[in-house]
């Protein structure tokens, strides 16, 4: 496995991408609010059955993020039985640099349902650290939705910890969680 800058001609292979997931919690979001005090808090819910969940964006915005972002990676499968052209996409990640909080913001990290669990997240997450590291910034924000359980315990895992929602983010409305980790 490879991770490399995505070349224009990847994005076609990226789009192709099944970009659900399967989970079995979401995590819930609970609103207390009195004159004096607001209190947010989050905790994870068993759900009575594994639900298939979307992606919350709209996959062909990709095309505006190639232009958008100033990172896009992708992950590419160089074993022998893949060697052919097109290459193998079996995921992409898109970050851009916010350079006035010294902060990469990963908006999409995708791989591909029959290549979860392989390593491929993680490899293209280091991938972005370290272009995030060289290009002077200091932490590294992963935008997930509630219901991306398997996500969440992944990106706690790598050391990425909360640091805040949103609670009307997507187009659905659904509700996003941010994690960061610091790079220095």
């Amino acid at each position: 496995m490879t991770v490399r800058p995505a070349e224009l001609e990847d994005l076609e292979a990226c789009l192709k991408l099944d970009h659900s997931y399967l989970t079995d919690h979401v995590w819930q979001m609970e609103v207390q609010e009195s004159k004096a005090l607001v209190n947010v808090s989050f905790h994870a819910v068993r759900l009575p059955r594994p639900v298939h969940v979307k992606y919350p964006r709209d996959r062909h915005d990709l095309l505006s993020a190639w232009h958008h972002h100033d990172c896009f990676l992708v992950a590419v499968d160089e074993s022998p039985e893949f060697e052919r052209k097109p290459p193998l996409i079996t995921g992409y990640l898109s970050l851009a640099a916010h350079d006035w909080h010294k902060t990469g913001w990963v908006s999409d990290l995708v791989v591909a349902p029959d290549h979860r669990r392989r390593g491929i997240a993680t490899q293209l997450l280091h991938a972005a650290r370290e272009w995030a590291s060289g290009n002077g910034l200091r932490r590294l924000l992963v935008e997930i939705q509630t219901k991306n359980h398997p996500a969440l315990c992944f990106l706690e895992r790598l050391g990425f910890g909360f640091c805040g929602y949103n609670d009307r983010y997507y187009a659905n409305q659904d509700i996003v969680l941010f994690f960061s980790v610091d790079l220095h």
